[in-house]
């Protein structure tokens, strides 16, 4: 760039001409494909919550190990990920789209199949009534009045008769669609729940945790929020395969909610990602992160193949804040993911300097079969 000074002093025809920079290009294209990414991710949060988010978190974190002036091999595997996690997406997309629609379709079927019965019944007792009203013009034609009586009669037993039934057959509609609603409510109420549910964990999800944290500020609720991202999870996924991958978070999901109060939340926040929302103070929510380091992370025992099994050793990074008067969830959120970060930094560190003995998560040394229990709280 020229400086100012450099410009007045210039005399005319002196002035330099600036080089161009010859990364420029390449620093402006890496800046254009970050920014497509996290539009992408942002995106499919807003079209389909529930996979987008892991989308976007996913896309997030690749943004993240994309340096400014990258080779033409990181460049290739950044491709190559996010091409995964695309497809991952879609086909999550996909599944999740399809039971709600078949969701909706069950419902609107069992409400038409409601609807044609009772039109059914009434088409059946206006043809009745059409009946009767025909066969009194009829009986209005007769010269004999006894025959007039006697007709009128009849015709006055068999209406009553059918508006006896109508009315039986009324109340009993009432009872059958009255237990026809409580049953919508009772699906629409199930849908709701895994509407709120993690698809491959069977743990809540980030917009049931988004809705608890909600709540606990709406009740001026004291609450911690605590972030755990698993150390080297790509490495498992990549050397094993996402099969495994899957497998594993099922299993810690497991056990992070085994070791955990049950009023305490646990959530997975997207990918490798959970969250725990504890319905205590800081001060009391650092022993139960203490509990989940105890008993959550160590070896694991995942399949690798049909007849195969391997051990892996788990370790994660965690961040904690909380919640005060006036933050929203985002600021909650935020403050918990910068403690996270920071805490992912020591981990590496650690690492780098530490022997790795793998050391079995729950009882550290003991079998994993917790056969002894839980350490009371």
């Amino acid at each position: 760039m020229i400086s100012i000074k450099r410009y007045m002093d210039a005399k005319p025809g002196e002035l330099p001409i600036e080089e161009p920079d010859a990364n420029e290009p390449l620093v402006a294209a890496m800046d254009c494909y970050r920014s497509a990414m996290m539009v992408v991710g942002k995106s499919a949060a807003q079209a389909c919550p529930t996979p987008g988010n892991d989308l976007e978190l996913q896309l997030a974190k690749l943004v993240g190990r994309l340096p400014v002036e990258p080779t033409a091999r990181v460049v290739r595997q950044i491709e190559s990920d996010v091409e995964k996690e695309l497809y991952r997406w879609a086909q999550e997309a996909e599944e999740y789209l399809r039971e709600k629609a078949d969701g909706v379709k069950e419902l609107l079927m069992m409400l038409a199949r409601t609807a044609e019965s009772v039109g059914e019944r009434d088409q059946r007792y206006a043809n009745q009534f059409s009946d009767l009203t025909s066969d009194l013009r009829t009986i209005a034609n007769f010269d004999d009045l006894a025959q007039v009586r006697s007709s009128l009669v009849r015709k006055a037993t068999e209406l009553k008769s059918c508006v006896d039934k109508m009315t039986q057959e009324s109340q009993q509609s009432i009872v059958q669609l009255k237990t026809k609603v409580v049953g919508y409510e009772s699906r629409l109420k199930s849908m709701e729940q895994l509407a709120l549910k993690d698809s491959l964990t069977g743990v809540a999800n980030r917009r049931c945790a988004e809705g608890r944290m909600e709540w606990y500020a709406a009740q001026k609720l004291m609450y911690c929020v605590a972030i755990i991202d698993l150390n080297n999870f790509k490495e498992i996924n990549d050397e094993y395969g996402h099969e495994a991958g899957d497998e594993l978070l099922k299993q810690f999901a497991s056990e992070l909610r085994n070791c955990l109060r049950p009023t305490d939340l646990v959530a997975r926040w997207g990918g490798d990602e959970f969250i725990v929302v504890l319905s205590c103070d800081l001060a009391a929510a650092k022993p139960q992160i203490d509990r989940i380091r105890e008993w959550a992370l160590g070896d694991y025992k995942i399949q690798t193949g049909s007849d195969k099994s391997t051990k892996v050793d788990i370790d994660a990074s965690f961040g904690v804040a909380q919640w005060l008067t006036g933050m929203n969830v985002k600021q909650v959120i935020a403050q918990a993911d910068a403690e996270m970060y920071q805490d992912k930094k020591q981990s590496r560190k650690r690492w780098l300097c530490e022997p790795h003995t793998g050391v079995p998560h729950g009882q550290h040394g003991l079998s994993r079969s917790h056969e002894a229990g839980f350490p009371s709280v």
